[in-house]
């Protein structure tokens, strides 16, 4: 967690995290449509109403990490010298993401089968994604390159949704890390 955050701030991101661990915790076993807020709320030891001031639903609550990574990737994407070609800064920043950020744990995993079990689930995660590729074409605008930066955003995360997905699938025995560095590395050389 960052030392530069003052208390309140620490203390708003550890019951963020820890809503969000009982959100997957919970969903896990009892599967989505079982799990209410209110249940969610006792098992992080807080109110509804705390809850609510955290997030808008239980989808929300679950795919927290996700959406955190999310915004991590846009700074670095953002922090990209405009003169990077814009397929490089995006491959650079999921590099810097995994560095920044560590590897991402088995919840990783566990969300990624929870929103292939959940329609309602998966539903939010594409809403997240869509939102996302639309703030990532935004960033990488700048950049060099032969493809529309709406294009080169939606490839990037099809990369990373293809990636995380291969991951789950192999049981994570390489970290995601190098599963990432081989997929966009094919896909590169259709940008070059």
């Amino acid at each position: 967690m960052d030392s530069t955050l003052g208390l309140r701030e620490r203390k708003k991101a550890e019951t963020r995290q820890s809503v969000h661990e009982a959100a997957v915790r919970l969903v896990e076993e009892h599967g989505l449509d079982a799990v209410t807020v209110e249940a969610i709320a006792d098992a992080a030891n807080i109110s509804r109403r705390t809850f609510s001031n955290y997030f808008d639903g239980k989808e929300a609550a679950i795919l927290w990490g996700e959406e955190r990574r999310f915004h991590t990737l846009l700074a670095e994407v953002r922090a990209q010298p405009s003169s990077v070609p814009a397929w490089q800064a995006l491959r650079t920043a999921v590099q810097d993401l995994s560095v920044r950020m560590g590897p991402p744990g088995g919840e990783w995993a566990t969300r990624t089968r929870l929103a292939k079990r959940h329609p309602a689930l998966l539903a939010r995660q594409l809403a997240n994604h869509a939102a996302l590729e639309r703030e990532l074409a935004q960033a990488i605008s700048e950049h060099p390159g032969p493809i529309q930066p709406r294009v080169m955003a939606a490839a990037c995360l099809s990369a990373l949704r293809v990636a995380v997905n291969a991951w789950v699938e192999e049981q994570q025995t390489r970290t995601l890390a190098e599963v990432c560095d081989e997929i966009f590395e094919e896909m590169g050389r259709s940008f070059t």
